[in-house]
C-alpha cells in the first residue's frame, strides 16, 4: 500500500500501519482490531480517520469499522477478500482456470514460501502492470496463516459479515473486474449489512489497482474525490 499512501499523501495526512507480526501471541482479528484502535485513539486527534484497504486489510477495516463504529470516518475496500464459501469457491476456480500448471512449491521457510507464492501469483491477480514491484517489506508466513485461519473461524462461526450490520461510516468498494477476487458477489453479501456500499468497477484492472496501466489515475482520482466528499 505504499504506493497509496504516497498517492495520498499530497491531500491528506497519512499514517501506514505495519502489522503486528508473529510471535509473542497467536495473531486474531480481534488482536488486529486492538491494535488498530490503539493507532487511532492515539494518533487520530480526536477525528474519525478514513480507512482506506487493500485485500486483507480492506477486511481488517470492517471489523475495526464494526467494533468501533464510533471511531470509524469513511471507509474505502479495495480488492475486498472474501467472506463466504461460495465466494472463495469462485475465487479458486477463476486461480484454477489461469493457470497453466498447478502452483507447487517445495519451500520450507513459510516466509520464503509466501513471498515466492505471492511473486508468482501476481499475474494471475492482474490486467497490464505499469510495475511488478509491489514494495513488499517483509513476509511473515506465520502471521497469515493465524490471522486468515482465526477470519475463517469466524466466518464459519456467522460473526462476518453480520456484525457489519454496526457499521455507520459511508463505504466505497473499489474493484478490477480482472481481479480473481468475485467482486460483485463480494459485494452482493456485504450490502446485506452494509446497505451503504457504494461500487466502482474497472475493466481492465486486477487486484492491484494503483499500478494497471488503464486505470491508475482514474483510480487515484475516484479516490481522492470520493475522500475529500465524504470525510468531515
Amino acid at each position: 500500500m505504499a504506493p497509496v499512501a504516497r498517492g495520498l499523501a499530497g491531500s491528506f495526512r497519512v499514517l501506514e500501519p505495519f502489522q503486528r507480526g508473529s510471535g509473542g501471541i497467536p495473531l486474531t482479528v480481534a488482536v488486529h482490531v486492538e491494535d488498530l484502535r490503539e493507532l487511532v485513539e492515539s494518533r487520530g486527534e480526536d477525528s474519525r480517520p478514513a480507512l482506506v484497504g487493500s485485500s486483507w486489510g480492506a477486511m481488517l477495516a470492517l471489523a475495526f469499522a464494526a467494533a468501533y463504529p464510533n471511531l470509524a470516518g469513511p471507509i474505502v475496500l479495495i480488492g475486498c477478500g472474501t467472506f463466504d464459501m461460495a465466494a472463495r469457491a469462485r475465487m479458486q476456480a477463476i486461480l484454477d482456470e489461469r493457470m497453466r500448471v498447478p502452483l507447487r512449491l517445495e519451500i520450507d521457510d513459510p516466509d520464503e514460501r509466501l513471498r515466492v507464492t505471492a511473486e508468482l501469483l501476481v499475474p494471475l491477480y492482474s490486467c497490464e502492470l505499469s510495475t511488478t514491484d509491489l514494495e513488499m517489506a517483509t513476509c511473515d508466513g506465520r502471521a497469515y496463516e493465524e490471522t486468515w485461519a482465526d477470519m475463517l473461524r469466524m466466518q464459519a462461526q456467522g460473526s462476518y459479515p453480520a456484525a457489519f450490520s454496526a457499521i455507520r461510516s459511508p463505504i466505497l468498494m473499489l474493484h478490477g473486474a480482472a481481479d480473481p477476487h468475485p467482486g460483485r458477489m463480494i459485494l452482493a453479501g456485504l450490502q446485506k449489512y452494509a446497505p451503504q456500499i457504494e461500487y466502482r468497477e474497472w475493466e481492465r484492472c486486477g487486484h492491484y489497482p494503483w499500478i494497471e496501466r488503464a486505470v491508475s489515475e482514474e483510480f487515484f482520482h475516484v479516490l481522492k474525490d470520493w475522500l475529500v466528499r465524504n470525510t468531515p
